[in-house]
């Protein structure tokens, strides 16, 4: 029996560097009897040689197309926007198993090439919860931009846009740096720190949100931590618009009432100048902060959001929020991971891999013919 390939393909998205597999877990799988091919990559965190120290076998970026079809092919982000179909096993974030814009079109292209995505997503135990997830420095990165974007509008009152950001290389630098914004928005505040809600905060990436908060300095009583029992009465909720920063972290599966709309930010009770949606559920038709429709980026981080009067008032819908802490990130997603990719040469024994792939196939069969 030939040995299972795995192929860790190079990141297309602008200024994403984290990877699905780490030099450690790459060991891991060769030292298991894998085969692992790594792309070179310009933005991956970890530089290639790391990958060829362990004993990778390094292949020019992009070449995961010609790959021989039975290699399967590891990744994070989406694919690049092309046509083609997809003839391997993908196993990647798709975004497009909730009705996402574009979803039908990025679906499609696995069963007109006869190949598979198993959605890193929805890979969940037995008892539901997911095997890996990079919710806790979304959360966390989501948080620290948010205080940045409070301080530069305190700072910069011409509603100049936030410049754009750059990964850093290890947490302790990325909290220094908000520790620096939360002192100049203060001085303008006259020494008063932010109010800063987080819904969705006993999960992992509500966590993140809160553990960067109080790295960063913030007191206890300027953290309010909601989730579902503060959100049970439904929306739209006055402490969000009472709030300086509203930081989403939810995971969003059914229709809810949002969170805030376009009428109660006309409130005058409004102190409300920062939303990050670390959820990013922009296209998503339940979408529960429903003011804006496009997502920002780390050259872009903030969109304006049109508001009647002062504050002015920013929305930060970065969907890869954690390429800001890139190595940290990719560390903790790819040993949380590390135990199923060890089952992917008994994919079709493997429950975690059987589900994804069962969830797959009712996903195909949605498809519009």
């Amino acid at each position: 029996m030939s040995a299972t390939t795995l192929h860790l393909r190079s990141e297309c998205k602008p200024l994403e560097h984290r990877s699905a597999l780490t030099p450690a877990t790459t060991k891991a799988l060769l030292d298991a009897g894998y085969v692992v091919y790594v792309e070179r990559s310009p933005e991956r965190i970890f530089d290639d040689s790391e990958f060829e120290s362990v004993g990778a076998t390094l292949v020019p970026e992009g070449s995961w197309v010609d790959a021989p079809t039975e290699h399967i092919i590891i990744g994070l982000k989406e694919l690049p926007e092309e046509d083609f179909p997809l003839k391997h096993t993908h196993v990647q974030f798709a975004h497009c198993y909730k009705n996402q814009g574009g979803w039908v079109d990025v679906l499609s292209r696995f069963p007109r090439g006869k190949g598979t995505l198993l959605d890193l997503e929805f890979l969940t135990d037995e008892t539901g919860r997911r095997v890996a997830a990079f919710g806790y420095h979304a959360g966390f990165a989501g948080s620290a931009l948010a205080i940045q974007a409070w301080a530069w509008q305190l700072t910069h009152p011409k509603a100049e846009p936030l410049p754009g950001v750059s990964s850093y290389s290890n947490e302790g630098l990325l909290i220094e740096d908000v520790k620096k914004w939360l002192a100049g928005g203060s001085q303008k505040t006259g020494g008063e720190l932010p109010r800063v809600l987080v819904i969705g905060a006993l999960g992992r990436c509500g966590k993140g949100a809160v553990d960067l908060c109080i790295k960063a300095g913030l007191p206890k009583e300027n953290i309010l931590e909601w989730d579902l029992e503060e959100t049970a009465k439904g929306g739209p909720f006055s402490e969000i618009i009472e709030s300086d920063i509203f930081v989403n972290c939810i995971y969003l599966s059914s229709s809810i009432p949002p969170f805030v709309d376009t009428k109660s930010l006309d409130s005058q009770i409004r102190k409300l100048s920062v939303i990050c949606d670390v959820s990013c559920d922009t296209t998503n038709p339940y979408n529960p902060i429903p003011i804006y429709s496009i997502n920002s980026t780390f050259a872009n981080p903030t969109v304006p959001v049109k508001v009647e009067q002062d504050p002015p008032l920013s929305i930060i819908s970065i969907d890869h929020l954690p390429s800001l802490l890139p190595r940290e990130a990719s560390e903790a997603f790819s040993s949380a991971l590390l135990p199923s990719l060890l089952q992917l040469r008994d994919r079709k024994t493997s429950r975690v891999w059987q589900q994804a792939e069962e969830l797959f196939n009712e996903k195909v069969a949605t498809l519009p013919h």
